[in-house]
């Protein structure tokens, strides 16, 4: 039976410290240490939908946590721990709640970038693609087609804009002068090698992994500079592409299974930018999605799951 979607995580003794469109972070006894609860809402087009998918935040959980392990030689990373039992006393009473969908995890200066590597050419890429030529105003060969495999994978960051606004696409050039070009080399170099190793691994389970979000962050080291590490998901449905492999047929876009099926209800039902708040004359009222909708989203990110890990939940 599936169970019923959380929406919102509720722990009622610990300090919420933020609530994104997914995740509620919460403080704990050690001021080193966060409360990660990945929820079950969902969002598209910067909409978090009023209903959520069931059991998708302990997708997004295992997802990453199989993602830690096997990159965890390319760089540090924020993860802790998973099992509640080893994490502080005041959490361990909220186990029922949070088995399966919550990480502790070591607090650390998010860099204020959202860190795109794209290896084919899609979605918010495409459509720059063929207005200018360029993506992210890199220049890119000509004659590509839509969903084509890149010549080499692009570091494409974005501005990490504030819940309810958009990120927005910026040059390499724009994002190095925001953070310092020491630092995004560093970020560069490590993104790209995030998503060539985990591109490779994708492949071999019948999944391309067509682009993907990283997001750093900066803890103090040992010797008193600051170190650059992992936060947040790490390549899930959420924060990635995958396309089934089998299926793959450039010129278009392709099947997947991550959100663009929620996407595509979205706009096929009459969203647009402006409805944010709900459907026209509905405004303020939110979306819902149909149950057909929930359960076609939480087949989608079962199926990437089991296809990446052998398992399921």
């Amino acid at each position: 039976m599936v169970s019923s979607a959380l929406i919102d995580s509720d722990l009622h003794d610990l300090q919420l410290l933020n609530k994104g469109k997914v995740r509620d972070v919460y403080a704990t006894s050690d001021p080193d240490l966060l409360l990660f609860v990945a929820s079950d809402r969902i969002s598209a087009y910067d909409v978090i939908l009023r209903n959520g998918v069931p059991d998708k935040g302990k997708v997004l959980t295992k997802i990453s946590l199989f993602w830690f392990e096997k990159l965890k030689d390319v760089i540090p990373t924020h993860f802790v721990t998973a099992n509640v039992e080893e994490m502080p006393e005041e959490i361990r009473k909220y186990k029922d709640t949070l088995e399966g969908r919550a990480m502790l995890v070591r607090k650390a200066k998010v860099i204020p970038l959202e860190a795109i590597v794209r290896g084919y050419i899609t979605g918010s890429g495409w459509s720059e693609y063929k207005k200018s030529g360029t993506v992210h105003g890199i220049p890119l060969p000509t004659g590509l087609v839509e969903s084509q495999k890149l010549p080499e994978p692009l570091f494409t960051p974005s501005t990490k804009a504030e819940q309810g606004q958009h990120d927005e696409n910026i040059s390499p050039e724009k994002a190095a002068s925001l953070i310092g070009p020491e630092l995004y080399a560093k970020v560069e170099k490590a993104a790209l090698q995030l998503y060539k190793e985990a591109a490779d691994f994708a492949l071999t389970k019948g999944l391309i992994l067509a682009d993907t979000k990283f997001e750093f962050g900066l803890v103090p080291g040992a010797d008193g500079t600051e170190h650059l590490i992992l936060v947040d998901e790490l390549l899930t449905p959420d924060s990635s592409r995958y396309w089934p492999a089998a299926a793959y047929a450039p010129g278009g876009s392709q099947p997947s299974f991550d959100k663009q099926y929620l996407r595509d209800w979205l706009t096929q039902t009459g969203f647009r930018k402006g409805l944010e708040s709900g459907p026209e004359g509905k405004e303020g009222q939110g979306w819902v999605m149909t149950e057909a909708v929930v359960e076609g989203t939480r087949k989608r990110y079962l199926e990437a799951l089991e296809l990446l890990t052998g398992v399921g939940l």
